[in-house]
């Protein structure tokens, strides 16, 4: 069994509403998990509940989650030759990451933005100076149609980046400008937030184990 399919088909013992659901995850994870071994960086954005949601992914990702992601011998070594009197302390505070960035949390920059600029371009600025070919967006909209976040996916596919995105069952504007569309299954927006969590859980806790468990080369 992979590990794709043990965490999602943990998810969906727990939550059976979203076996239809299977596939797309799985292709998600996919996306991301390319992007991390091209050395790319994968991205979050969203508004209000969904914002916060941009944050925690970016912090199950850039450090140990389920995993104690301990760094292998040849990057502790470079560590220790170049800080011999201090190298296993610094290695002993450090875990391998996944690249991430929240869109959301650069409050100095996104007040320029919204000072200069069209607000809806907010995420889509950030994008489209820092987002490259290989990067992934992570669009959160319970909607899927926030134009800031539905902007953020447009500029993502003209940089040549793929977008994973988290809506309600409709999917939205949003969903037709998504590589994957993982649509919650409900309309009412504290739901759709509720089943939001467990599935960027899955996401999270797969693309872990494909880099850092057992059988990753890491």
């Amino acid at each position: 069994m992979t590990a794709q399919h043990k965490y999602i088909d943990k998810l969906i013992i727990r939550n059976p509403e979203l076996g239809t659901m299977a596939a797309d995850i799985e292709e998600a994870v996919n996306l991301m998990y390319r992007c991390y071994l091209g050395d790319s960086t994968i991205f979050t954005c969203g508004n209000g509940g969904s914002a916060s949601d941009s944050e925690h992914i970016v912090g199950e990702l850039m450090k140990g989650f389920a995993l104690k992601r301990e760094l292998t011998v040849s990057k502790r070594k470079v560590i220790l030759d170049l800080y011999p009197d201090q190298g296993d302390e610094i290695c002993a505070n450090l875990q391998q990451g996944i690249p991430a960035v929240s869109l959301v949390s650069s409050t100095a920059l996104t007040t320029a933005i919204l000072n200069d600029l069209d607000p809806a371009y907010i995420f889509a600025q950030q994008i489209y100076a820092i987002g490259r070919k290989g990067d992934v967006l992570v669009a959160i909209s319970t909607s899927g149609n926030s134009a800031n976040v539905v902007n953020a996916a447009k500029v993502a596919l003209a940089k040549g980046m793929s977008v994973i995105s988290l809506t309600g069952k409709t999917g939205g504007v949003l969903a037709r400008f998504s590589t994957v569309s993982l649509k919650a299954p409900s309309s009412n927006v504290g739901y759709i937030q509720e089943y939001h969590l467990p599935i960027y859980h899955c996401l999270c806790l797969v693309l872990e184990d494909l880099c850092f468990g057992e059988d990753s080369s890491r």
